[in-house]
């Protein structure tokens, strides 16, 4: 696994440079959810570990909540983490159902 098992219940702060609505520079597809990454650190494809922002219905610039997951791809050299409020909670089926529009490309498993 790409990332430790130690980020799962950590805080963490995400830039989003995929906001709730914004298409993917390359592929086109509409992202239903905010996207970014975790400033000064380094994921298995050399650039920021990436986040997916879950239970959230707005734009957002930036987020600070908790890792309440990883997704683990294990046809990709890199895993994403899901951030949610601090006081929220969530649920595998929510998570795949959420990520869905992206993550239906690789092999993956949810670490909770």
């Amino acid at each position: 696994m790409n990332l430790s098992k130690n980020w799962l219940g950590k805080s963490a702060k995400v830039i989003i440079d995929r906001p709730l609505g914004s298409k993917h520079p390359h592929y086109g597809f509409e992202y239903p959810v905010n996207y970014g990454y975790i400033p000064n650190t380094v994921s298995g494809d050399g650039m920021e570990i990436d986040a997916y922002i879950l239970k959230e219905d707005k734009i957002l610039a930036k987020f600070s909540g908790k890792v309440a997951a990883i997704i683990h791809r294990r046809n990709d050299i890199e895993d994403k983490l899901i951030v949610i409020g601090k006081n929220k909670e969530i649920t595998q089926n929510e998570i795949l159902a959420a990520t869905e529009f992206q993550e239906k490309y690789f092999n993956s498993v949810i670490i909770l």
